[in-house]
């Protein structure tokens, strides 16, 4: 059984290039209890695509363990038609393709055949459910 444990959002200042906010989530996944995974997601409120870029990394991630022993899979999600939709990206679409603590992003190719990406698909089944901002932003609220 996997939960999250959520952490407080974070809004940027306004955006650039649209002038909306920026939503920043950072979450912990456990499975039975046990560390799991981490992913980070963002989404912004004034983009013309509703679309959540988001980065699941999965692999050890017990008191003793390295990044090398995890590895992170670079996603789009949206919703269409009432479905959800998600996609791999290549590692240099990512926000977080530098951060040294979720292990390497994959480029898309390689983790359509990783033996964890069903993994990653079962953790964002959670993510546009359970994660109530995701929820409410992919549904237009």
């Amino acid at each position: 059984m996997l939960t999250i444990e959520f952490e407080p959002p974070r809004e940027s200042e306004p955006c650039e290039c649209c002038g909306g906010r920026t939503t920043a989530l950072t979450r912990f996944v456990y499975r039975d209890g046990d560390a799991y995974a981490i992913y980070y997601a963002r989404f912004s409120n004034n983009h013309p695509d509703r679309a959540v870029l988001a980065t699941v990394s999965i692999g050890e991630w017990g008191e003793n363990s390295t990044p090398k022993q995890r590895v992170a899979f670079a996603l789009k999600l949206c919703s269409a038609d009432g479905e959800y939709q998600v996609g791999l990206l290549d590692a240099q679409d990512s926000p977080w393709r530098d951060a040294r603590v979720i292990g390497r992003t994959l480029n898309r190719d390689e983790a359509l055949k990783h033996p964890l990406v069903k993994e990653a698909f079962r953790v964002t089944d959670h993510m546009v459910v359970d994660d109530l901002p995701i929820h409410e932003y992919l549904n237009g609220r």
